[in-house]
């Protein structure tokens, strides 16, 4: 394909990540109409021409997620319509995720239903970033690729050269990308057991590893209440470490949890702006992932393969 058929269109959630990408490929963002009537209901208009080209669709599902969601099925449909030769959703961060599987009877997989929803939308592809569980690989039946951001906020983490790291996992299940992150940092590993009360609620219950006189590096996927990373922050200072940071993917930030990290143990947090961060705070730092997405979708573009960009860990 050549360069001419390329289109990238920006949704409401992240124009600016949307900005960047396409300064990033040397060329303007598609014009695009989006707005709401009286009702509420989504309108879009692709103000241009797209019959015949290779369209991408920015737009993150995050808070307001069905608002977000909503504009990002009718962009797809709006653009099958009007005749594009290809429909990609680059998604930077994939809302409902944590509903990957029933924890209790009589519960939905609205994971499996988003990615459902997309492909019947008229969606030829997906690209998504740094899912909460690889499970959701398999609920897409169209073209998915998954990146992960952890060789951006490696890369920048390695420019502090700081010694005697350990990185700490929250919890259990994210000790695979926590150990990534420690092998890629020469660190070592400690694993933090919780429980969690209830839904946005946990509570640290014993620590695996020795975080003591050490610089300790939290993980996880992505930041919501942030209960359970400040309370891990803490965990690990009362246990003796020096210092604390914290690195995630997706800075959701529900709810008052700007304020915990403010009032937290952590001398930063570093994020992406996957999503949008509306409110300045002078413990969290964010990184950018318009590099890694733009050449996603360059080589998607001229399909070429993408392997380099999805284990940057190796």
């Amino acid at each position: 394909m050549t360069k001419r058929e390329l289109a990238i269109f920006s949704g409401s959630s992240n124009p600016e990540l949307a900005k960047e990408i396409a300064t990033y490929l040397k060329m303007p963002l598609g014009k695009i109409e989006l707005k709401k009537f009286a009702d509420g209901e989504n309108y879009v208009n692709y103000t241009e021409t797209i019959r015949g080209k290779d369209v991408y669709l920015i737009q993150s599902t995050s808070n307001p997620v069905n608002d977000n969601l909503m504009e990002l099925l009718i962009m797809i449909d709006a653009a099958k319509r009007a005749a594009a030769e290809r429909i990609t959703c680059i998604i930077p961060f994939y809302g409902y995720a944590k509903q990957e599987r029933k924890a209790r009877d009589r519960e939905p997989i609205t994971a499996k239903l988003v990615a459902e929803l997309l492909q019947t939308a008229g969606a030829h592809a997906v690209i998504v970033m740094d899912l909460h569980a690889d499970q959701i690989q398999g609920f897409f039946d169209i073209r998915a690729d998954f990146l992960y951001a952890s060789g951006t906020l490696v890369k920048f983490f390695k420019k502090k050269k700081l010694k005697n790291l350990v990185v700490v996992s929250p919890d259990v299940g994210s000790s695979k990308r926590a150990r990534a992150f420690a092998k890629r940092l020469d660190a070592s590993l400690a694993i933090i057991d919780k429980r969690r009360p209830k839904p946005n609620e946990s509570e640290v219950m014993n620590l695996i590893g020795d975080v003591k006189g050490k610089i300790a590096i939290i993980v996880d996927d992505e930041i919501n209440t942030g209960g359970t990373i400040v309370n891990a922050a803490k965990a690990v200072m009362d246990r003796g470490a020096k210092e604390v940071y914290g690195i995630a993917s997706h800075a959701v930030f529900a709810g008052n949890c700007l304020e915990k990290i403010e009032k937290s143990a952590f001398k930063e947090v570093i994020v992406t702006n996957s999503i949008p961060l509306k409110t300045k705070t002078k413990k969290v730092t964010v990184v950018s992932v318009a590099p890694l997405l733009a050449e996603a979708i360059r080589c998607t573009n001229e399909n070429k393969s993408i392997s380099k960009l999805l284990n940057p860990m190796k």
